[in-house]
């Protein structure tokens, strides 16, 4: 027997396999946990803004641009028996930045400048081992394709796997991981994985190096295979930038109305990575023909959902955005796999794909909110996924040249009657113009240029002639999109966050008049609201001037209820909302009641603990952006925050209406954690619509029922024990599913 049989028996096929496999699934695993885990990490530092996704998202495209441009480097330009050794020491050199934690001497974040501050602190903080995992994918691929193993001539099937393991890792980490552990132990797994991680990397190489039938570095595949183009290039690069561009705006687009949490991250990044899986598999599970043929059905549904705003139930909302995002994902990579190069250009293929990953996040995320006021990236990309359809072309039949001619008909129509004219239709015509663009959008389906065409004139007429009243400014910042709009009849103005009323002034009366003097606070802030009522027990209580903390400004309503001799402060982490509420030819709430008051910018957790002790009688925390909430201003550690900074006999009033997670329990539980009791007033009724005041949910904390005041007399506002099998939320652990599930349960 000679020494090359004795290795071919050390190396048999099913080990070479299992090694490489599973060290590119426990890679892509760790890749993909690391994700939501670290960002969770951050959100705090930012006031839970659906926006640091967004830029954490661009982060990790950078930073897996990098690895792949690295590995494609170092399979192309150093021999294996140096690159085994290379990245091997690479991984062992990203072990001293475990365990995972953030960078503290980088310090607050700036009131102006967000983005460019938390894309530092992620390259401080995990850039290197993020760097490291992200190379491991096409590297180990590009090694398996050398070893001269009977599946190396098509390596892609590793691909799969490795979105196998991605996707697993991301479905896991809001239902298995995230409700039952803490960051620190998630933090402690990770790194016991990272290490047995760079021992399976270790054992591949070594099975490479030591493999018979190993293929020298740059001979893999025939000699003669062309090489792509740079019409390949761009491509692949247009075919990945727009579903990755898509995967943020449609996260942010969801987020937005529900909170800033891993559930709402990982679900499109999921089905994003499951769309690699399934389109790269030798027979893929859902061919590529039925998702182009259902991608029209749900962008129309869609379309009009966005358009027309016809469903309110959250799951049914969720499940349309995520399909529609889906099936373009499966349309756009469908198509990429149908144009991957054979194995000898496997590193290039990947890393250009990266590319094309990072520009769509770059454009999504970092240039997008600064070029629009408005959420346009959205209804962009969706035409731009239609666009990325099989076949395009311009039509050329002329039986079609007359679509056509209806396109710019129809723009001119859509168009002139708003911006000369400033015709707005009622709802009935509304709705008729919507469903006859998305019938000739449908009826085009097959030619993607005309399909595309209706959808953006659809997104054009709902932006124009959109029911939500007359749009008087959009102002876009880091931390979201807020419409002023005033009411069809001219009475009300109305600050609105997504789909959240923030604050709402009659600025003229029914004659059409303007009103002048103190104004009236409306939505959930009027004289007879739960937040109106704790003020005045605190008060009565007091028998004196108090002192209040509010956080969370919106359009400054609460400022009305200052009387002289208080001292109040706001707290408030968007600076736009601050220009908003202080500008008097949009709201006068803070101009006409306490134009003196002071307000705090920042994130409150940090602001409200620079305040001295026991320097208020009031603590309102409000701070909800539309249905987001930011999680960290509910746990443990906050509340004992507050406790502080709370006066004897004081109480922390906590806003907790929500149309999707029930929050009065939250509270309930961290208040009793510090040694508190809390009150709940459930008002779901008595809400004027027509005059824009609002019902809302309150939960009351302080030290003794006594320091309630009127509240613990009334009938309304009931004692709330914590539940003790639900556990207490810190910052270590937080449970977003278990509040969705609960109020799906009332």
């Amino acid at each position: 027997m000679t020494a090359s049989d004795t290795t071919e028996q050390r190396v048999a096929p099913g080990v070479l396999l299992g090694v490489f496999a599973s060290a590119i699934f426990l890679s892509a695993v760790l890749l993909f946990v690391v994700q939501p885990l670290f960002t969770k990490m951050v959100l705090p530092r930012l006031g839970g803004s659906p926006s640091v996704w967004s830029v954490a998202m661009v982060f990790f495209q950078a930073a897996l641009l990098a690895g792949y441009t690295y590995a494609h480097g170092l399979t192309r330009f150093m021999p294996t028996r140096l690159a085994v050794p290379v990245h091997v020491a690479l991984l062992i050199v990203a072990t001293f930045a475990l365990p995972l934690a953030i960078v503290e001497s980088w310090g607050r974040p700036p009131s102006e400048g967000a983005t460019g501050w938390l894309l530092g602190l992620f390259a401080v903080s995990i850039g290197l081992p993020f760097f490291a995992l992200s190379a491991n994918g096409p590297l180990l691929q590009a090694w398996f394709a050398r070893t001269g193993h009977p599946a190396a001539k098509d390596p892609y099937f590793l691909y799969a796997a490795s979105n196998v393991g991605s996707f697993l890792a991301l479905i896991s980490y809001p239902l298995l991981i995230e409700p039952f552990t803490t960051l620190g132990e998630q933090t402690k797994v990770w790194s016991a994985g990272f290490y047995l991680l760079i021992v399976l990397i270790a054992a591949s190489g070594v099975l490479l190096l030591r493999s018979p039938n190993a293929l020298p570095a740059r001979t893999e595949g025939a000699s003669d295979e062309a090489a792509p183009t740079w019409r390949d290039v761009a491509i692949w690069v247009a075919l990945a930038a727009v579903p990755s561009a898509l995967l943020i705006a449609v996260t942010a687009h969801i987020s937005t109305d529900v909170a800033a949490a891993p559930l709402l991250w990982v679900v499109p990044l999921a089905l994003y990575l499951a769309t690699f899986v399934i389109v790269f598999q030798t027979k893929p599970v859902l061919p590529h023909r039925w998702m182009v043929v259902a991608q029209p059905f749900a962008i129309v549904a869609l379309v009009a959902v966005l358009a027309i705003n016809v469903l309110t139930h959250l799951v049914l909302t969720l499940s349309l955005n995520i399909l529609a995002f889906f099936l373009c994902a499966m349309v756009c990579h469908g198509e990429l796999a149908r144009r991957r190069p054979t194995p000898r250009y496997l590193t290039a293929f990947y890393m250009w794909m990266s590319a094309g990953g990072m520009l769509g996040g770059i454009s999504a995320g970092l240039i997008a909110p600064h070029v629009f006021s408005w959420v346009a990236e959205y209804p962009l990309l969706i035409v731009l996924a239609i666009l990325c359809r099989p076949g395009l072309a311009w039509p050329r039949e002329r039986s079609d040249a007359w679509w056509w001619l209806l396109i710019p008909a129809a723009t001119l129509a859509i168009v002139v009657p708003k911006l000369v004219f400033q015709y707005t239709p009622d709802a009935n015509a509304y709705w008729i113009a919507i469903v006859v663009l998305l019938s000739f959008a449908f009826v085009l389906q097959r030619q993607a240029l005309l399909f595309g065409a209706f959808i953006a004139l659809t997104f054009v007429l709902a932006n124009l002639y959109g029911t939500d009243g007359s749009r008087r400014a959009t102002v876009r910042s880091f931390f979201g999109v807020h419409k002023i709009v005033d009411s069809e009849d001219g009475m009300f103005r109305v600050l609105l966050h997504g789909t959240t009323e923030h604050g709402a002034q009659q600025i003229r009366d029914e004659d059409g008049l303007p009103l002048t003097g103190r104004p009236e606070p409306l939505t959930y802030y009027h004289a007879d609201s739960p937040l109106a009522r704790g003020i005045a027990a605190a008060r009565a209580r007091k028998n004196g001037p108090l002192r209040v903390g509010a956080v969370g400004l919106g359009t400054g309503s609460l400022a009305c209820y200052v009387e002289p001799g208080d001292r109040w402060q706001f707290y408030e982490i968007d600076p736009s909302v601050v220009r908003i509420a202080r500008d008097p030819a949009r709201f006068t709430y803070l101009a006409r009641c306490a134009p003196d008051v002071p307000i705090v910018l920042g994130d409150a957790r940090l602001t409200l603990a620079d305040a001295a002790d026991a320097s208020y009688d009031v603590l309102v925390i409000d701070a909800f952006s539309s249905d987001a909430i930011p999680v960290h201003l509910l746990t443990r550690e906050a509340m004992a925050i507050y406790l502080q900074k709370l006066a004897p006999g004081g109480m922390v009033l906590v806003h907790v209406s929500n149309r999707h997670m029930e929050l009065a329990t939250v509270v309930a539980g961290i208040a009793e954690a510090n040694g508190l009791v809390t009150r709940v007033i459930d008002s779901d009724e008595g809400d004027d619509d027509e005059n824009h005041k609002f019902s809302s949910n309150v939960a009351a904390a302080a030290r003794a029922d006594t320091d309630f005041g009127a509240l613990a007399q009334s009938d309304d506002w009931q004692l709330e024990e914590a539940d003790p099998d639900q556990r207490v939320w810190t910052d270590d652990y937080s449970n977003i599913v278990g509040a969705i599930v609960r109020k799906m349960r009332e």
